[in-house]
């Protein structure tokens, strides 16, 4: 049931949300759902040109929270549509962070080697 709510709350908020601050490269990272399968919680890893529109996106997206509750229910074939709370998933832009740095010790490295 995760990976049905995931795969359609990523189709949704892709391509049939019309907000226009719903912008950049939004993923949902994961999804956990209630073993009541009444509430699930929807992790979101957001890209975008700075850290406002990144911030914007988020919250056009919770904004539309009721418009992707509502299309969940056309590919939740189950006798519940579970609830979706939306959360920021910074591990993406950590990992990231964490590698370009890796790649600029690297590079002084390769450097001081050099000399």
């Amino acid at each position: 049931m995760a990976r049905v709510v995931k795969e359609a709350v990523s189709d949704i908020i892709n391509n049939h949300l019309q907000d226009p601050r719903i912008e950049g490269f939004i993923s949902v990272t994961e999804v956990k759902i209630e073993p009541d399968l009444k509430k699930a919680d929807v992790f979101l890893s957001i890209m975008g040109k700075s850290a406002e529109k990144q911030r914007l996106a988020f919250i056009g997206i919770q904004h539309a929270a009721g418009r992707i509750q509502a299309l969940l229910g056309d590919y939740v074939k189950s006798r519940f549509c579970p609830h979706l709370s939306f959360h920021i998933d910074d591990r993406l832009k950590k990992t990231m962070e964490t590698l370009r740095l890796i790649d600029e010790v690297s590079k002084e490295f390769l450097e001081d080697k050099e000399k």
